[in-house]
């Protein structure tokens, strides 16, 4: 019986006949189907994403004519990040990262970012930033972003002037709780309104908030209405919100951007709220299950990143990383696993980005 290589959601190499990896497959597709309420992968579909998997190929591409835009987040810490930040510890200033990826490596977009890529620490520093932003766009072609998380969590105790959510729910003061969370949303769209407007006034081609509501659904709301104001002031600006997750987590429970309550939301609903608050392109994602396999974890990703792409009124540049988009969950993902995750995404779920 013909066995494939493929891999397991951690990254381990495995060997699996037809019939294991098109079972992981329904199972994929038919789990993100029932958590959203959207449409199964199609027969064609599964069998194409057999195919992508299946090849014998160390590295697959997509057909000609078929290519999209391949753009980067963390700006230049991939290259001077140690391994526990998935950079390769090489010593360069940011220009020279901003320029290798740009005329070596080919990026067809690329942006700054301070070493702890959030929005809170470089709000004091936002002076350094406009200036090193300004410089680099005198030396750069390709569309010159800056990027950030929200990262709400440090708004709160012990880094942060609110009480953490989690600890005031575990003495059951759940008013308090919400009372804080809605705090540090308010808080956060200033910051994101202070950050975007001064640094896109510096030159920058546009603003990535990535890994939007990774402290739950009061880290939504604020990144929302952050970029709705950002859009007012900025209204050519160009704005991507990427996600944190396929589900937003409601640790709020019923806070609201424009009367939608945004707990619980999946990438097809993800959207249209971004699209609201005035995003140009928007990042969905889908997080990666260790214990199953590529086979399992992609379909499922195409599944729900496929009902975005349908209804989005915007591109769909999808999150495509470990640990996120079906890519194995490891430091170093294996490029034969990133290579099939890509083209998928692309063939199948018909994203604009990746």
């Amino acid at each position: 019986m013909t066995e494939y290589y493929t891999r397991m959601g951690d990254g381990k190499r495995v060997l699996m006949t037809k019939e294991a990896i098109m079972a992981d497959i329904q199972a994929g597709t038919a789990d993100a189907a029932d958590m959203a309420e959207i449409p199964a992968l199609t027969s064609a579909d599964m069998e194409k994403l057999f195919e992508i998997i299946s090849d014998k190929n160390r590295i697959v591409g997509v057909e000609p004519g078929k290519e999209v835009v391949l753009t980067y987040d963390i700006g230049q810490l991939d290259f001077t990040g140690d391994n526990g930040n998935s950079g390769n510890g090489v010593d360069m200033g940011r220009l020279e990262a901003a320029l290798l990826h740009e005329r070596a490596l080919g990026a067809d977009t690329f942006e700054l970012a301070h070493a702890d890529y959030s929005i809170k620490p470089v709000k004091p520093i936002i002076a350094n930033e406009m200036q090193t932003m300004e410089e680099i766009q005198a030396e750069i072609i390709a569309p010159y972003f800056y990027g950030a998380m929200p990262n709400m969590g440090l708004y709160y105790a012990p880094d942060g002037p609110y009480g953490n959510p989690a600890d005031l729910m575990r003495e059951f003061k759940i008013e308090e709780s919400m009372a804080s969370s809605e705090a540090a949303a308010e808080h956060l769209a200033r910051d994101i309104e202070f950050v975007g407007t001064r640094i896109i006034a510096a030159g920058a081609d546009g603003f990535n908030f990535d890994t939007t509501g990774s402290a739950g659904d009061a880290d939504c709301v604020g990144t929302l209405n952050g970029v709705k104001a950002l859009r007012e002031a900025c209204p050519d600006a160009y704005i991507n919100v990427g996600m944190a997750g396929e589900s937003v987590m409601g640790i709020h429970g019923s806070i609201e951007f424009e009367g939608q309550v945004v707990a619980g939301l999946y990438p097809h609903q993800q959207v249209k709220v971004a699209q609201k608050a005035g995003a140009n392109v928007f990042g969905p994602v889908c997080n990666t299950n260790t214990s199953k396999s590529l086979a399992w974890n992609l379909a499922r990703a195409v599944t729900f990143i496929k009902a975005c792409t349908d209804v989005a009124e915007i591109p769909c540049h999808v999150n495509m990383g470990m640990g996120v988009g079906g890519i194995p969950m490891c430091e170093t993902a294996p490029i034969d696993a990133v290579t099939r995750c890509n083209k998928a995404m692309v063939e199948i779920a018909n994203v604009d980005g990746i």
